[in-house]
């Protein structure tokens, strides 16, 4: 367990650093009230329905985790030994489980209709933090790319990423596959995708909602994209107000086209 040790102590030493601090802990606190909302219900209703979400979440910091480590590697090693490699394919296998929560709503049912505004309110919750968790990790990892092959390079990377990502979710909602099952069950996940490849019209529903999901992964991202780098407005400087003697002054005070006395 020294390794774990170790590397728990590193993620700290780097999430408390001056750039990073404020971010981590909005997403920290974030967690910590989504944490509450799902023992709060737990507690009220007597029942563990979204004890799922825990879970969840906890699997949606795992791509933030690997992509903080994949940075303090790229600056370190400059990206050029296996170990950044291994983070990076890690990031990206994990990198769909933080807006997978969105598909969470489907445990909205009639069946538990006393509770679904409060249970829509939860998932929503734990939803919104994975998916910024996920585009925080998304925004480093997009750097890396950036500092390596330019800026176009990077978009692309984005754009594929919410392809990849539309695709993975698909993979976990409906065939029930996890992202560990690269490793462990790699022949089912083959036969999976084969059997669903073998007959795309038979289904398209499935292939519209990877499409449709990447399509709302990109667009979100570059909204909060684009209100990261908004520049700070500042309301215009209003001119000093006139001094009393000069208002008092009858050449100033006259109506147009009268003339003074």
């Amino acid at each position: 367990m020294g390794w774990l040790s170790r590397i728990c102590m590193k993620l700290l030493r780097i999430a408390l650093r001056r750039e990073t601090a404020m971010p981590m802990l909005a997403l920290a606190f974030a967690s910590a009230v989504c944490l509450g909302l799902v023992f709060a219900r737990i507690l009220s209703t007597r029942n563990i329905r979204y004890s799922f979400l825990i879970w969840n979440l906890f699997l949606a910091w795992l791509p933030l985790v690997f992509a903080l480590l994949a940075q303090e590697s790229f600056q370190t090693q400059a990206a050029r030994n296996w170990r950044f490699a291994a983070l990076a394919g890690a990031w990206l296998l994990f990198f769909p489980n933080a807006p997978y929560i969105f598909t969470d709503l489907s445990h909205l049912t009639a069946q538990f209709a006393a509770h679904f505004w409060v249970d829509l309110m939860l998932v929503l919750s734990c939803a919104l933090t994975g998916l910024v968790l996920g585009f925080v990790s998304l925004y480093l990892m997009q750097g890396i790319v950036q500092r390596m092959a330019g800026g176009a390079a990077a978009w692309l990377f984005v754009a594929g990423v919410a392809c990849l990502s539309g695709f993975g979710v698909w993979l976990g909602r409906f065939l029930r596959f996890n992202s560990w099952d690269v490793l462990f069950r790699p022949v089912d996940l083959y036969h999976g995708i084969g059997s669903e490849a073998l007959q795309p019209l038979r289904h398209r529903a499935s292939i519209v909602f990877a499409a449709l999901f990447a399509l709302f992964l990109l667009m979100t991202y570059l909204m909060l994209y684009a209100l990261t780098h908004l520049r700070h407005f500042q309301a215009p400087t209003l001119p000093p107000a006139p001094d009393s003697a000069k208002t008092a002054n009858p050449s100033v005070a006259l109506p147009l086209g009268a003339v003074s006395g």
